[in-house]
């Protein structure tokens, strides 16, 4: 295997992305989910709605801690793995950063004090308010890195002199062509997220004991929540696929294994793609399936890697990393969809749920992590050689360290990264274990006591 500095630093870069992304594609849509079971509290009165809001914050407060922790290792990611990046287009990413900085950062910094300490010190809408603005800018911090992103996969609105990006017109590069979909797919696959993570814990709450009210209320709004956006997800993603054919022809062509140029190309369902002999082996191939997903016609063409033979990314990973975020994307709709009819069945109520069900739901907790994780490496690694697509290769802004030194630094990360993953993860199974324990008798709503109490 291939253990060069450049891939080193690429799986180093990786690595601090996949423990980074975990719990944005959690709080994102927590954020809006919390600021929902509030104004549900306050609009009914129901006392479980708080009750699954005081549970559910805490949560949230754990992972936006860990979201900021390594979102600043990310940051020094750029100038010690791939200094030659900022280097050549500073000009541009560096400004982007810089606005999620002063606008998103600031806004969540400012206010998530209110949000987690203030309910019962401050004026009951003060608090909404602070809680509206932290939704607001996890979003925009969102949006921020989206645009950045999404630049690099389709610069435009800059032109590159003496080797280095100089802006043109900011409306292209902020809105270049593809954001809308990338950005409005990452908003959708956190609130898949998010909402699995709340069915999963409820459900496995369901398998212990009966449901509490507040419980009951999260996993309803959990199940709901995802049967309704999981199919609009794919649709996003089936959109995006398509203007991905047109923006990186190389990177369709590795998700799909295909190495010549046809039209009416077949999709292969399983196989293992062969590099060294441009095949693909053990092959199960669905007969016109590319080129009907990719052009929505049965005799579309479809570009081939051996159009790319210098600039196309590693196929394999690139090829089992979508089937990966499908696969798991196929289960989400089977268990929420399959979850609401079974509920149906069993007028509404989760505990008369069949405990194989409960099981399902339950295991299917992380899910969301898995196709967020999946698709990003689709993304990012589909995007190679390029770091910024069709203009500068990632060979040419690695750091010039030897491989020990990247060896040694990717080490202690992954150790460091697995300690805290299943810290955060046995710390959720703590909370879940112990429930939402139900508020007294309703109080006026300014006599409340602070979510993070107890």
């Amino acid at each position: 295997m291939d253990l060069s500095p450049l891939v080193l630093a690429r799986i180093q870069f990786a690595a601090n992305l996949t423990f980074h992304i975990l719990f944005p594609a959690i709080n994102i849509a927590l954020a809006w989910i919390l600021l929902y079971f509030k104004l549900r509290w306050r609009s009914t009165g129901d006392v479980a709605w708080l009750d699954a809001y005081r549970f559910w914050i805490r949560v949230f407060a754990l992972s936006f801690g860990l979201g900021v922790v390594s979102g600043l290792t990310m940051s020094f990611q750029f100038g010690t793995t791939f200094p030659g990046f900022m280097e050549r287009a500073g000009n541009v990413v560096g400004p982007l950063m810089g606005y999620e900085v002063m606008t998103a950062f600031f806004l969540e910094a400012g206010f998530l004090g209110i949000m987690l300490f203030g309910r019962g010190r401050v004026p009951e809408w003060v608090h909404t308010l602070a809680m509206s603005l932290v939704a607001f800018g996890v979003t925009l911090s969102a949006f921020w890195i989206l645009v950045a992103n999404s630049w690099m996969q389709t610069p435009a609105g800059a032109e590159m002199i003496d080797g280095k990006f100089y802006p043109t017109d900011w409306l292209q590069i902020l809105f270049n062509a593809s954001l809308p979909l990338r950005f409005s797919h990452m908003l959708l696959a956190s609130v898949v997220t998010a909402a699995f993570v709340v069915l999963g814990v409820s459900a496995w709450q369901a398998l212990r004991r009966p449901l509490r009210p507040g419980e009951r209320k999260a996993f309803m709004t959990g199940l709901v929540l995802a049967a309704a956006v999981i199919p609009v997800q794919m649709l996003v993603g089936d959109t995006a696929g398509r203007l991905a054919a047109q923006t990186q022809p190389a990177k369709i062509a590795a998700i799909e294994g295909l190495w010549e140029t046809q039209k009416g190309a077949g999709t292969v369902l399983i196989g293992w793609p062969d590099e060294a002999t441009r095949s693909n082996k053990w092959a199960i191939t669905i007969p016109y399936g590319a080129s009907l997903l990719i052009t929505h016609s049965l005799d579309g063409e479809v570009q081939g890697l051996n159009d790319f033979p210098d600039a196309h990314p590693p196929v394999a990973p690139v090829f089992f990393s979508f089937r990966i975020m499908a696969g798991v994307g196929v289960l989400m709709v089977l268990s929420s969809w399959g979850g609401l009819w079974l509920l149906r069945k069993r007028r509404w109520n989760p505990d008369a749920l069949p405990r194989w069900a409960l099981q399902g739901l339950a295991a299917m907790t992380f899910s969301g992590w898995v196709a967020t994780v999946a698709g990003w490496y689709t993304a990012e690694i589909g995007r190679q050689p390029w770091v910024v697509y069709g203009h500068i290769r990632s060979a040419e802004v690695v750091a010039d360290q030897p491989a020990a030194a990247f060896a040694l630094s990717l080490s202690g990360f992954l150790l460091l990264y697995t300690f805290l993953l299943v810290s955060y993860i046995g710390t959720l199974v703590y909370q879940a274990n112990k429930g939402i324990e139900p508020s007294q008798p309703a109080r006026p709503a300014p006599a409340a006591m602070g979510e993070l109490d107890g």
